[in-house]
């Protein structure tokens, strides 16, 4: 028989009046295992803290998400966005699902490219594509969706120089009622930017215009700021059909759907009070039906969806390093894996469970990293069971932005592993040695000895 797990008897000051009317927050079962593998079992093999990602999860969060477009429009097509999770194995798995690439720097252009993207399946987004990069999508026929008028005027410039033609759209930003607007990305369509632009590229012999394109912003908590951004997109199409006889391609929505990650200073969790996929699908599909178009000439719809797609996917395992009570007397938790492996603990809740079983006592808690910065705060406040030194948790939806934003601080970035379909764990990242960040150093000569006393 099991040994019973200790708790130590502890006194804890009670607060009136710090119920809301919820009542106080359960904590998380205990997470002891990820698609059957057992936590103890990866974090034994491949250390501690580890990253762990689910293949199964994500090709059922892709096709999930297609069905649910494709019943309510007849043309979808998703493009995953490489600065969301930009590992190869991550990447390769969407590729694999029909998912062409969304990049946004010359980085990530190439790095589609080295994955065997073909050129025509890039969509090429963002303010600050170089001269050597414009060059490099044009001669391989990728989407080029131009943000700025600079930007517009190089790619004159340098399609007359190739004497070849490019595949362009523009972004195009607009009021959708979401605050602070995201209009320092593309054209204004209230000021006619919008429709300006689109007027010198229909000047143009040697810019072909196949779309139009928006990204109204990130973790939008309404399906109806879409359903407005499509509404404009489709008078903008009208209009190029009307005035240039251009028809469109496609006409891409952008991404910012949200997970089920919830945001700081959210009363409740984000899974209570989001829309489905089905509704924001509904908001964005139905105004493209108001195109003055036969059915056989509707352009196809492209998302960039990249967080819903992806953040439940990934999972953080940490080892509990130490226990303190602070000066109030709450209760701090220290683990292995701080915020330079976590930076969206910046402004979401991660939600965090224990790895093994243990007592039925909880209490309001705080979770720090192992970082010597005050602000390595995991969670500011959060119940959880008694911990110990060794016991491990589970940290849930990091499979966004976590492995891109991350940076080597203080503790070395760790390992990645991929739990593949058929069970077996695959090591998608190495984790990082010394070797690994000093390489790129250079040390003057007159600084290559000392002598210390």
């Amino acid at each position: 028989m099991d040994k019973k797990y200790y708790e130590r008897p502890v006194i804890i000051k009670q607060h009136s009046g710090m119920m809301n009317k919820f009542g106080s927050s359960p904590s998380l079962p205990p997470i002891t295992e990820i698609e059957g593998i057992p936590v103890k079992e990866l974090t034994e093999k491949y250390g501690s803290p580890l990253f762990t990602f689910s293949e199964k999860k994500i090709r059922d969060n892709q096709r999930k998400m297609l069905r649910i477009f494709k019943t309510r429009y007849p043309k979808v097509q998703f493009a995953w966005s490489y600065k969301t999770n930009y590992l190869g194995a991550i990447c390769s798995v969407f590729h694999q699902e029909g998912s062409w690439a969304e990049v946004v720097s010359e980085f990530e252009y190439d790095k589609a490219k080295g994955l065997g993207v073909d050129g025509k399946h890039i969509i090429f987004n963002g303010p600050d594509k170089t001269e050597e990069a414009l060059e490099k999508a044009v001669k391989d026929n990728a989407k080029i969706h131009i943000d700025h008028f600079d930007e517009l005027y190089s790619l004159m410039e340098i399609t007359e120089r190739l004497n070849q033609k490019a595949d362009v759209a523009i972004r195009v930003n607009m009021d959708t009622g979401i605050y602070p607007k995201w209009d320092r990305f593309g054209f204004n369509y209230e000021n006619g930017e919008a429709a300006q632009a689109l007027k010198r590229i229909a000047m143009n012999d040697n810019l072909n215009l196949i779309g139009l394109h928006t990204h109204i912003g990130t973790y939008i908590m309404s399906a109806e700021p879409y359903r407005q951004a499509v509404i404009v997109l489709v008078e903008l199409a009208n209009m190029l059909r009307k005035q240039y006889d251009i028809s469109l391609d496609y006409i891409d929505v952008g991404g910012g759907l949200p997970s089920n990650n919830t945001l700081k200073g959210q009363y409740l969790d984000a899974e209570q009070i989001l829309p489905t996929y089905e509704q924001y699908a509904d908001a964005i599909t139905a105004p493209l039906f108001d195109l003055n178009l036969k059915p056989d000439e509707l352009p196809t719809l492209i998302l960039e969806s990249g967080r819903a797609l992806i953040d439940d996917a990934g999972y953080l395992l940490s080892t509990v390093i130490g226990n303190k009570r602070l000066s109030n007397g709450k209760r701090t938790i220290i683990i292995d894996a701080g915020v330079n492996y976590l930076f969206t603990s910046h402004w979401f809740n991660h939600k965090i469970a224990p790895a093994q079983h243990g007592g039925s006592f909880t209490e309001n808690s705080a979770v720090y990293g192992p970082l010597c910065m005050n602000i390595d705060v995991l969670r500011e406040d959060i119940v959880l069971p008694t911990l110990r030194k060794g016991d491990q948790v589970v940290i849930l939806y990091v499979g966004a932005y976590s492995v891109t934003q991350w940076m080597q601080f203080i503790t070395l970035r760790p390992n990645v592993v991929m739990i593949m379909e058929d069970g077996s764990v695959e090591v998608i990242r190495e984790s990082e040695k010394l070797e690994n960040i000093t390489s790129a150093e250079k040390i003057p000569e007159k600084l290559n000895s000392f002598s210390l006393k």
